[in-house]
């Protein structure tokens, strides 16, 4: 496996001077998009500043305790007592519905997802295994540890709808981008060029504990610990480098934006196999499909 692609302080989507004068501890990168990182992961929120109850969406939902951070930063960005008038979900492993079930509950609010993904939402199945043979760092050796159990939001849970609308967020569309998991969804606004990928694409080194807490900026394919389609994966990448982002939001690292950025993702797609595949693991021989029933195994994890 090569190096990844380094990206520059050049290409980074964070404004410092523009986060100074905040108070939510989000990065806005656009008048209506906004990043929270917890931890390991990021989770994004659309909607301007002062947004009404129900006039803003929650993209994911973080780690296990991280609630109070998420409610924080809403009440902030939106008022305290403003309600969101959807969670839209890129997939459910389980660094992006952590608190998926509390919020639902509390804010009565919708799930969106691919029909796909919707077994491990509702109850029904757990993800295959994370893959600890691909290497890379201290991340990837524990991926046999992450937890694999579904959440279930059922009563609450919808699909996306089948023309590529998104509910509530006039002007984007969602893309679906299996890979990292089979009904894996990346969200496109054409009219500014923005996107929110998930882990479709990451821009850093998520196998790495030490990449992870340093977030040095690299253009990277998606954590290989927990991807099952590699063939799906690279076809991913393909399509959203083939949109020609302006501005990119990922489930890991910082947003970037610019041409560097997109000549970055342009290499990384075609040189997928190169630089993004690991030299081995459990799911480049058997892939984990929905199409067989693999990718979804029984909800006890």
């Amino acid at each position: 496996m090569a190096s990844q692609i380094p990206l520059s302080e050049d290409s980074s989507a964070i404004d410092p001077a523009l986060d100074a004068l905040r108070n939510d501890h989000t990065h806005e990168i656009a008048p209506d998009l906004a990043y929270r990182r917890l931890g390991i992961v990021n989770v994004v929120f659309w909607g301007p500043p002062g947004a009404g109850d129900r006039e803003w969406v929650l993209i994911d939902a973080g780690l296990m305790g991280t609630k109070g951070f998420i409610r924080a930063a809403a009440a902030e960005r939106f008022g305290r007592d403003s309600r969101p008038a959807a969670i839209v979900m890129t997939h459910g492993h389980f660094d992006h519905v952590g608190v998926l079930e509390d919020l639902a509950e509390e804010w009565d609010a919708p799930v969106y997802a691919h029909p796909l993904e919707h077994p491990y939402l509702n109850g029904q199945a757990a993800y295959p295994p994370g893959d600890p043979s691909v290497g890379g760092g201290a991340m990837a050796a524990l991926a046999r540890f992450y937890p694999r159990k579904p959440v279930n939001v059922g009563p609450r849970l919808r699909s996306l709808p089948e023309d590529r609308s998104v509910p509530v967020m006039p002007g984007w569309r969602w893309v679906h981008t299996p890979g990292h998991s089979v009904g894996h969804v990346s969200f496109w606004r054409e009219r500014d060029r923005s996107m929110i990928v998930g882990d479709a694409f990451v821009t850093t080194g998520q196998e790495s504990a030490y990449a992870v807490a340093v977030q040095r900026a690299e253009m990277h394919g998606p954590p290989m610990y927990f991807t099952v389609e590699w063939d799906k994966a690279r076809e991913s990448v393909a399509k959203l480098a083939a949109l020609e982002p302006e501005l990119v939001i990922t489930g890991h690292g910082e947003p970037m934006r610019g041409a560097e950025m997109r000549t970055a993702l342009h290499r990384l797609a075609d040189e997928f196999d190169r630089i993004a595949i690991p030299r081995r693991g459990i799911y480049l021989e058997k892939p984990a499909r929905a199409e067989d029933g693999t990718a979804y195994c029984g909800p006890e994890g």
